[in-house]
């Protein structure tokens, strides 16, 4: 008495289909047909007389539970433009895995493998790779010590101590390192500038006392009679 009340009540007051067994789906008449398995979809309800009629996911789809659906999932696209590759091809049971292509780490991963990727963070002059970049962490960068550089943001390098015979020519900076040159090719350099234009007036003069001279000797020739 007490089962066919139970089945009477489920009949009476709740929602046709509600009711359906484990492996069963409410059809839109109220019945309960069996579903179809992974990799087919319903092609036709079930009948008092045949069951239910399933056919198979078509290729680009796929269906990876049991199921009373009438339409297979869409298989997942791995854009490679973003950073993805394909992994795992879709086949009718299940979708398509995807995976990052190196340079690349995943932004969001889940179930069928990588659905967002980032390209790695490129560390910049002035800095150095704490952390290289992986398929699943983005690369880490921290600025470089004093007295430190780094030209392309790999590496940091100390800067080149100048012996005692060289010159600091420039200094160094966080990307540059210093310039060391011959501190008496330096000061030669220095006074070089000085000796030219002590010899530039120099010559300036004496070509200017020989032009005086030479006017001199003019005027009094003309005076002669």
């Amino acid at each position: 008495m007490i089962a066919v009340f139970v089945v009477l009540g489920c009949a009476a007051f709740l929602a046709p289909g509600l009711c359906c067994r484990p492996k069963e789906y409410p059809t839109t008449d109220g019945q309960c047909c069996p579903m179809c398995s992974e990799g087919t979809i319903v092609q036709r309800d079930c009948t008092s007389r045949s069951g239910t009629r399933c056919t198979r996911c078509k290729n680009g789809t796929f269906m990876n539970q049991p199921n009373g659906m009438g339409k297979c999932f869409t298989c997942t696209s791995c854009d490679s433009g973003h950073g993805l590759f394909v992994l795992q091809v879709c086949s009718d049971t299940t979708d398509t895995v995807c995976e990052v292509i190196d340079g690349y780490f995943c932004k969001h991963f889940d179930a069928t493998g990588c659905s967002a990727a980032q390209t790695h963070t490129h560390c910049v002059p002035g800095e150095r790779i704490t952390e290289p970049g992986t398929s699943r962490e983005d690369a880490q960068c921290e600025p470089c010590p004093p007295d430190f550089f780094s030209e392309h943001g790999v590496n940091c390098t100390d800067w080149t101590t100048c012996s005692g015979t060289q010159a600091t020519l420039k200094k160094g900076s966080s990307i540059t390192d210093v310039v060391c040159g011959d501190s008496s090719r330096h000061r030669y350099m220095l006074i070089l500038p000085g000796s030219l234009f002590a010899a530039l007036v120099v010559s300036l003069l004496v070509a200017l006392g020989i032009k005086v001279k030479q006017m001199k000797l003019s005027s009094e020739n003309k005076q002669t009679p």
